[in-house]
């Protein structure tokens, strides 16, 4: 196994792991920052106010972006495992 071959899955590792959580981070982030401001401009400083509509905006993204999700992940596993003979042999 070349040092490319490993560069070229790890790349594609972690290219993969970010489509992945991308949703659920922004999503999350843009909660946050509209509870924050919400907290802010009302004076309310309850730790839970934050934790409840990102719970519930994950439950919803994951409802969303969850058949995506796992085709993203089902087809690169799939390709990995296709190509293992390939990438143990190596050129």
């Amino acid at each position: 196994m070349s040092e490319d071959i490993v560069i070229t899955l790890g790349q594609d590792a972690l290219k993969t792991l970010a489509m992945l959580s991308a949703p659920l981070l922004l999503s999350t982030l843009i909660i946050g920052l509209i509870v924050s401001i919400f907290q802010a401009l009302t004076q309310i400083n309850e730790n839970t106010l934050t934790f409840v509509p990102k719970m519930i905006v994950v439950a919803i993204i994951l409802i969303l972006a969850g058949p995506w999700m796992l085709d993203t992940m089902t087809s690169y596993t799939t390709n990995l495992f296709e190509n293992i003979a390939t990438i143990v042999r190596g050129p």
